[in-house]
C-alpha cells in the first residue's frame, strides 16, 4: 500500500506523475526542479538560486509527509554542466547540515523547462 503526497508549497506536478509517494517505510520524491510554488516559475538562472529553490521544494515535501532532511538516505542530482558541482555542493550543504545522505550526480545534457539542476530524493520514515 502507498499514500500520494502533495503540498501547495512546493510547485504541482507538470505531467502524470506525483511530488511523492510513500510506500511503506520510504518515501520517493520526483525529481524537483527550481520553480517558485507561488508563481509557477522558474527562479532566477543562477545555478546558486536554483539550488536553493530545489532544496525548499524538497523540504517543503518532506514536511507534508512528517519528515525532515535528516530522513534523507539518498538523492540524485542531474546538472546540466558539472563546471558548476562545487556550488551545488555548497547550497545543497546548507540544507542538510553533518546529515550526509548517499548521492548520485550526473551532467545530463537537457533538463525540463532548460533548468541548470533537478534533484530527486528517496527519504526514510525511520528514525535516524
Amino acid at each position: 500500500m502507498f499514500n500520494t503526497i502533495l503540498t501547495e508549497s512546493a510547485p504541482k506536478p507538470i505531467g502524470p506523475y506525483s511530488q511523492g509517494i510513500k510506500a511503506g517505510e520510504l518515501v520517493f520524491i520526483s525529481g524537483q526542479m527550481p520553480v517558485d510554488p507561488e508563481t509557477n516559475e522558474v527562479v532566477q538562472n543562477d545555478i546558486a538560486v536554483q539550488t536553493n529553490q530545489v532544496m525548499k521544494n524538497i523540504k517543503a515535501i518532506l514536511e507534508e509527509a512528517d519528515l525532515s532532511v535528516v530522513n534523507i538516505i539518498k538523492t540524485t542530482i542531474f546538472l546540466k554542466d558539472m563546471n558548476q558541482f562545487s556550488i551545488v555542493n555548497e547550497e545543497y550543504s546548507k540544507y542538510l547540515g553533518v546529515h550526509r545522505p548517499a548521492r548520485t550526480t550526473v551532467e545530463v545534457s537537457r533538463l525540463p523547462k532548460d533548468v541548470q539542476i533537478e534533484i530527486e530524493v528517496i527519504a526514510s520514515t525511520n528514525k535516524i
